[in-house]
């Protein structure tokens, strides 16, 4: 008997939201998404690679913590409105201590007098399995979301989990919904892409959004706040991504497609459950959000024909460590001769410190300063020294405290941003991989029984999908220079060390040329920092998108800091703020 004839009667669609996108997002939002409409399931996504180092850091200080306490706050009014609403909750806040944060649940479930089943999903944390190197802090599997599913199944109301994947916080819920099978790929795929597009909260509904100014009404709706996304996600796997009626933000295809590309790199999305194909995505714009006409369904998109395929036997391993001790100084230029006061202050400091030299210091000049200013601020250029040592004392009072001492000695004007500081610890994160089947997945249910989850039965090493055949060029016509931004959307974000860089647009005519136009030697003239790095082009026809990873801009990670924008949040916005040479058409 095939898995699929398992299945438990057939469910209307399950309606599941998102109440955080990181740790820090809207402390209100919970509350917010229980009252705002109706739901089955409510999500939370808090953990991140820098988030990972923060916990770890957290149970070095008190073995009791190591889970995202916003969360627990939360649930002090969320709890009782869940209940009410007959909503579950299912959040990955337990991060290094999900027992933990599992026993404070049922503590404020009782002292608010809540009923309450808690269920928790423990056995991604591998640090004391050792050999990961000297300083490691945190060493933890991805997941995922078949732990959550028997936590559900088994009637939990409140389901906790440690590192497991964004997206397993909506495919776990969705397989108990419709008593998936572990093999119905295209199905756990297509839930896995919703999931996708709801773990970054408002991310799908206008925020940070490439092309949020071009309409008013839509700029006026993000000032009120854009409200968090949900979806509702049918037996076949498809969905409608979506938001509570009246709430901020608006929802089209473009905001689902920015989402899509986030922080994604090939055509084969790999997860621990399936292996979600980007580009069989297709998107159907069921409303024209702020401002839809007559008839129209504004704020929902549907996701469908998503194809999934065995996930690979592997699982990544989020490591973080302590790399270190950092300190910068930021120097403030009035004025006129801006290089030449660089220089000069460069020269002085550098000498200072030849006695005991930072093992790295790394210079940068903002030109923020223009000419005849009628500010202050404004006729300012900022020119920022970090400096990162293993040695505190190298990078502490001996770096800002020389800095000081040319207060009287140095270029005119000067001054810094900031009194000297003691340098801080900077975190590396790296990536391991390891074999499934030794993670010991385990899903500790409301009543104390401990059940193992088994690692998939079929795997599919990871090969690259084949080039898919490219449309015709636009034939040749008058061109215009201009930045790329009034064409193309662009989002951009890291992974690890990686930063990628989606980029599409809306029309047929356009993606005829982004997708001649915007080559990997293309991309690496108009961003010359990429220029040295490894630049890989991803080509999504359904989405009209270009995803590019480029390795190694990000050095170690987020937390190193060792880049002006350390997430890459901006690259995408600089991309866009380029200029190429455009066809007038589109213009």
């Amino acid at each position: 008997m095939s898995e699929a004839s398992h299945r438990g009667p057939l469910r209307g669609p399950l309606r599941i939201g998102n109440a955080s996108g990181f740790y820090g997002d809207r402390f209100d939002a919970m509350r917010e998404m229980l009252t705002g409409g109706p739901l089955d399931v409510l999500t939370g996504d808090y953990l991140a690679e820098l988030t990972m180092l923060i916990l770890g850091r957290d149970r070095l200080r008190d073995p009791k913590l190591g889970y995202a306490k916003t969360f627990l706050r939360q649930l002090e009014e969320g709890l009782g409105l869940a209940h009410e609403r007959g909503v579950r909750i299912v959040a990955n806040a337990g991060g290094l201590n999900p027992a933990g944060l599992a026993d404070a649940i049922r503590e404020l479930a009782e002292r608010v007098g809540v009923p309450a089943r808690v269920a928790h999903v423990e056995g991604d944390d591998l640090l004391a399995r050792g050999g990961w190197g000297d300083g490691v802090l945190t060493a933890n599997a991805y997941l995922g979301g078949h732990g959550i599913t028997a936590c559900l199944r088994a009637g939990a109301d409140v389901v906790v989990t440690g590192r497991v994947t964004d997206a397993a916080l909506v495919s776990g819920p969705a397989a108990w919904w419709f008593g998936w099978g572990s093999e119905e790929y295209d199905r756990l795929a297509g839930a896995v892409v919703a999931g996708h597009v709801l773990e970054c909260g408002t991310h799908a509904t206008g925020g940070n959004y490439a092309f949020f100014a071009e309409r008013a009404e839509r700029v006026e709706s993000l000032r009120r706040r854009p409200g968090f996304p949900l979806a509702e996600i049918y037996e076949d796997g498809s969905s409608v991504v979506g938001k509570h009626p009246g709430t901020g933000g608006f929802v089209d295809a473009g905001t689902v497609t920015a989402q899509l590309l986030y922080e994604t790199g090939p055509a084969r999305y790999a997860g621990p459950d399936v292996t979600a194909r980007l580009d069989t995505v297709r998107l159907t714009d069921e409303g024209a959000g702020a401002g839809a006409g007559a008839g129209a369904r504004a704020d929902r998109v549907r996701i469908e024909g998503v194809r999934g395929e065995a996930p690979p036997p592997t699982l990544k391993v989020g490591l973080n460590r302590v790399g270190g001790w950092r300190n910068e100084v930021v120097f403030v230029l009035t004025g006129l001769d801006v290089e030449a006061k660089a220089a000069l202050v460069q020269a002085q400091l550098e000498a200072a410190l030849d006695k005991s030299r930072p093992a790295e210091l790394r210079w940068e000049l903002a030109r923020t300063d223009r000419a005849d200013a009628d500010t202050e601020e404004t006729a300012s250029a900022l020119l920022r020294l970090v400096v990162r040592d293993p040695d505190q004392s190298v990078v502490g009072r001996a770096v800002s405290g020389a800095a000081i001492e040319l207060a009287l000695g140095s270029y005119p004007g000067f001054h810094v941003t900031a009194p000297p500081g003691k340098g801080t610890p900077y975190g590396v994160f790296e990536a391991a991989y390891v074999d499934a089947g030794s993670v010991p997945h385990v899903a500790v249910l409301p009543d104390g029984e401990r059940v193992a989850v088994a690692p998939a039965a079929s795997t599919r090493p990871l090969v690259p999908v084949a080039q898919p055949v490219l449309p015709e060029p636009l034939p040749e016509g008058p061109l215009r220079r201009a930045p790329l931004g009034l064409v193309a959307g662009a989002r951009s974000g890291d992974k690890g060390g990686d930063a990628n860089v989606g980029v599409w647009v809306r029309s047929d005519a356009a993606w005829r040329w982004l997708v001649h136009e915007l080559t990997v030697d293309r991309l690496r003239e108009l961003l010359p920092e990429t220029a040295p790095l490894p630049v890989v082009r991803h080509v999504l026809p359904n989405l009209r998108a270009l995803n590019f990873v480029v390795e190694g801009l990000l050095g170690e990670g987020v937390a190193a800091q060792a880049r002006f924008d350390p997430q890459a949040k901006g690259l995408g916005e600089w991309l866009r703020a380029r200029e190429v040479e455009v066809p007038v058409e589109m213009l």
